[in-house]
This record gives C-alpha cells, sequence and structure tokens, in this order.
C-alpha cells in the first residue's frame, strides 16, 4: 500500500470515527427530544425507563464501535461496525420504513458509510 492510499484510509477511518462519536453525543444530548420522538414516532412511548434504556443502549453501542475504529482499526472493527450498522438500520425499517423517504436521508446515509466500511475491511491486514 502507499503512502497516499494509506492517508486517504485514514482520513476515510477518522470520519467514521466521527460519525459513531458524535452520533452517540447527539443521541444523549437529545435524550428527551428528538431521540424520544423517533421512538414516539414508532409508537414506543413508555414506560420512560424502557424509552431512555433503549436510546442509551443504542449511544453505548455507538460510543463502542466509535472507540473500537479509533483504537483498534481492523477487520473485527470494521465488521463490528457494519454488524451494528445493519442491524440498528433493520430495526429502523420495521419501526419507521419513511426514514427511508426522509429528506436528509437518516437510514439513505447507511449505503455509502457502508461501502466505506467494506473498502476499509478488505484492504485491512488479515
Amino acid at each position: 500500500m502507499n503512502r497516499s492510499a494509506d492517508e486517504t484510509d485514514s482520513l476515510l477511518r477518522y470520519s467514521l470515527v466521527a460519525v459513531w462519536l458524535l452520533t452517540a453525543v447527539a443521541s444523549l444530548f437529545e435524550l428527551n427530544g428528538q431521540s424520544r420522538a423517533v421512538l414516539a414516532a414508532a409508537g414506543i412511548a413508555s414506560p420512560q425507563w424502557l424509552v431512555q434504556g433503549l436510546i442509551a443502549g443504542g449511544a453505548l453501542a455507538d460510543l463502542a464501535v466509535g472507540i473500537a475504529l479509533w483504537r483498534w482499526p481492523g477487520r473485527a472493527s470494521y465488521a463490528a461496525a457494519l454488524g451494528l450498522m445493519f442491524v440498528m438500520t433493520l430495526v429502523a425499517t420495521v419501526l419507521q420504513p419513511g426514514l427511508w423517504l426522509h429528506p436528509l436521508g437518516p437510514l439513505l446515509k447507511n449505503i455509502p458509510i457502508a461501502a466505506l466500511l467494506w473498502h476499509l475491511y478488505r484492504r485491512a491486514a488479515p
């Protein structure tokens, strides 16, 4: 691998780290706002402990993946990120299929993110 490719892969990886870490922060920051509204729109509005637990659990999963991509880049981290993204996308699709048509693309963005993760996975040492 040449230096330019290494630098490009690092840029891609760090951009994904930012996505996961900032998503975790945003989820917790909006615990009683947009995060709760997304679940309420899917019919999950109570009990409060369940709603907060689902939001916190998702945020912790995002945090864990973000840290793994940052600290331990490699096939295991890329596969974990792909797996988490797939599961969260599947759950979101079942709960709110209309998110695929949202103009800001909260689910559509997962397609290029999956491509980036697959690229990094393939380039990582086995």
